[in-house]
């Protein structure tokens, strides 16, 4: 099977695996922000190991193979220790302690610094004005010639799955750190694509309220604006990672051979299709919201026709009674036996012509 072949199978299984949580302390037994400690040669996996410099040792002895370091949150003093064994410039690691990065990739001699935004779909039974649509979380990746330290912020984005479906491909496995970074980089822009449709269907049910019969008064646009809320946090998690995949893809790196740059092109291809997919989405709940708003606006008219209608017909009787509520001595038909119920009459025919008048004009 090809590398591609290889990499899609990768991420497949990855989507279809139970989402763990390895951040659990029964998982963490080097530590409370360790996750995983685990060294790889030839694609098989290695652990036993009672301390992180007992793994790399293992590894720089027998020349081959490397180490994955998982961690969650860890602090300044509980990092300190792993920079300080894998030599990682400080710069880097202040930014994996203190997490709030933007997408990027540095690169500090042999090793490779990564940011990457992971997202994740919040469920919820009904969109309101408060709802939180999109979750979202940071993962950094050191990336040595020896070593993958895979740093992670938030609840969610749990690397346990993917590690899982690399295991259970060894040869894509055995090209080393620069393939689970791939890995890595591919599944953070899978759940990125996975969030955005989930995102299309409460557009979609947004975008059918507004445009129901009663969509002007029916429509909440509270909810619009919280939705356009949440759409921007993930444009901001998504787009700015466009420039890092570009240079992973195209540019010489520590590490990076040209296959495994060839295959982050179509990581690049994925994140310009969810890019694009964000754009739209941005658009058209611009155009969802201009169009309730409008709505709101034809209502209003329509109901201060409506007000104006039924002011213009109550004027009628209301001028008649005004001119005969004067008690004047000599007023028209004043001692007429017939009078009153002719004024009446005369006031009831003048509204019915007035109201016939306004209803084929659709005013009532």
């Amino acid at each position: 099977m090809s590398v591609v072949g290889n990499l899609r199978k990768v991420a497949r299984m990855a989507r279809r695996l139970r989402p763990v949580d390895l951040s659990h302390p029964a998982r963490s037994p080097l530590g409370s922000t360790v996750v995983n400690c685990i060294t790889y040669r030839d694609g098989q996996r290695h652990g036993g190991f009672r301390s992180v410099s007992e793994a790399l040792a293992r590894v720089r002895k027998d020349g081959e193979g490397f180490l994955w370091l998982g961690l969650h949150e860890p602090g300044e003093e509980e990092f300190a220790g792993v920079a300080e064994l894998l030599g990682l410039h400080p710069l880097a690691v202040e930014d994996a302690v203190h997490a709030h990065q933007r997408p990027k990739v540095e690169s500090y001699g042999d090793v490779l610094f990564a940011v990457f935004k992971s997202v994740c779909y919040v469920e919820h039974e009904r969109l309101t004005s408060t709802s939180e649509v999109v979750g979202t979380g940071e993962i950094m990746v050191f990336a040595g010639p020896d070593f993958v330290v895979t740093v992670r912020h938030g609840h969610h984005g749990s690397l346990g799955p993917l590690r899982e479906a690399l295991e259970a491909d060894p040869d894509q496995l055995a090209k080393g750190p620069a393939a689970v970074l791939h890995a890595i980089a591919d599944h953070v822009v899978d759940e990125y694509l996975a969030v955005a449709d989930a995102v299309q269907n409460d557009i979609d049910q947004v975008e059918a309220e507004v445009f129901a019969a009663d969509g002007a008064r029916g429509a909440d646009p509270g909810r619009i604006y919280q939705l356009k809320r949440e759409l921007l946090e993930l444009k901001r998690a998504v787009v700015p990672l466009a420039r890092p995949v570009q240079q992973l893809a195209g540019q010489p790196m520590a590490g990076i051979d040209a296959e495994i740059r060839t295959y982050f092109r179509d990581v690049g291809d994925h994140l310009t299709r969810v890019t694009e997919q964000i754009a739209s989405f941005d658009a058209l709940i611009d155009s969802i919201l201009q169009a309730h708003l409008a709505q709101v606006t034809v209502a209003q008219n329509e109901d201060m026709r409506k007000i104006t209608a039924w002011a213009a017909i109550v004027a009628v009787p209301t001028m008649v009674c005004g001119v005969y509520g004067m008690n004047f001595d000599h007023m028209p038909e004043l001692r007429w036996t017939y009078g009153y119920p002719l004024v009446l009459g005369v006031m009831a025919v003048a509204c019915f012509v007035i109201h016939r008048g306004f209803r084929r004009n659709g005013w009532l």
